[in-house]
């Protein structure tokens, strides 16, 4: 994380020594505009806007829809930009649009989902975490704190990040995993969880994918249950889940630090529009285990949309 944090800053120092004038950088992302987590990528792309001097547009469709997200990418393409930044949840419905991004000479960066086809599709780099490794180091953790029999709760069936993370997960738990499906509404998320575990009392542990919108209500459940046994986890952070991780009502979370998801890209393609420069390898922004000894020194980072 100390590499990352001082190779971002380096890039705010150069670029501000030399802002780059008229460059303009669109970001589309699949992420739904009322998720919490990807209000802090947005915050991480118009700050590298505004250390570099570009222009940025931040982009998504509505709803988690793939077909609209494609006609996102082809306007984008259709404004020549100098720079492209794009999620791929699903690569086979996305790929056409990407490729003719890429065909039209504009440079494409691939963050959060997508770093299995990413290259193919002729993206520089992708930033952003193996989402099956990830959540394979969440299932090791929880099967070594206890775990027996477990839920993953995913809130985008479809999503193939997600599908990625509950694999991992699986894997790495090495025991008897349900998904159980959901919308990324709070309230079905807290009734559907509830009712998972009044149904089956040997499950004693329970990963989200999404800490506001998944990970909250499930410790709600949880508590309004009296399951003070069940071992929770989430991807990704909120100010929410990290104090009930301080609390000792969850386990801990997996950062992946999506504020540099839309920090770095950006960045990066406003030096190679100003200097030709671009890494040569992706960056991976995570995992990282946030844990009770660690939450609190996050928390108030969360709530100000940076962590």
């Amino acid at each position: 994380m100390k590499k990352l944090l001082a190779a971002a800053a380096t890039i705010a120092l150069v670029a501000a020594a030399t802002p780059v004038l008229a460059t303009d950088i669109i970001v589309v992302a699949h992420g739904q505009a009322n998720d919490p987590f990807w209000s802090v990528v947005k915050n991480g792309a118009e700050k590298a806007a505004k250390d570099t001097g570009v222009n940025v547009e931040f982009r998504s469709p509505e709803t988690f829809d793939m077909v609209a997200m494609g006609q996102l990418i082809d306007a984008a393409v259709n404004q020549d930009p100098d720079g492209l930044v794009v999620s791929i949840p699903d690569g086979d419905a996305l790929g056409p649009a990407i490729k003719r991004a890429v065909d039209a000479g504009i440079p494409v960066i691939s963050m959060n989902s997508g770093s299995d086809v990413a290259h193919k599709l002729g993206a520089k780099l992708h930033v952003g975490q193996s989402e099956f490794d990830a959540g394979k180091v969440a299932g090791a953790k929880l099967a070594e704190m206890g775990g027996k029999k477990a839920i993953c709760v995913n809130q985008e069936v479809g999503n193939v990040s997600l599908d990625q993370r509950c694999a991992g997960f699986a894997e790495g738990f090495g025991k008897e995993v349900k998904v159980l499906p959901t919308s990324n509404d709070p309230t079905e998320v807290e009734s559907k969880v509830r009712a998972a575990l009044e149904s089956d009392k040997d499950v004693n542990v329970l990963l989200s994918l999404n800490a506001s919108l998944v990970g909250e209500p499930a410790v709600k459940a949880a508590q309004a249950l009296g399951r003070v046994d069940v071992l929770i986890s989430t991807f990704d952070m909120s100010a929410g889940f990290l104090k009930y991780i301080a609390d000792g009502k969850a386990a801990f979370s997996i950062d992946q630090q999506q504020y540099l998801q839309g920090y770095l890209p950006v960045s990066f393609l406003a030096l190679h529009a100003q200097y030709g420069l671009m890494p040569g390898g992706d960056v991976a922004s995570g995992p990282n285990l946030v844990t009770k000894e660690t939450a609190a020194q996050v928390i108030d980072l969360s709530s100000k949309g940076i962590r």
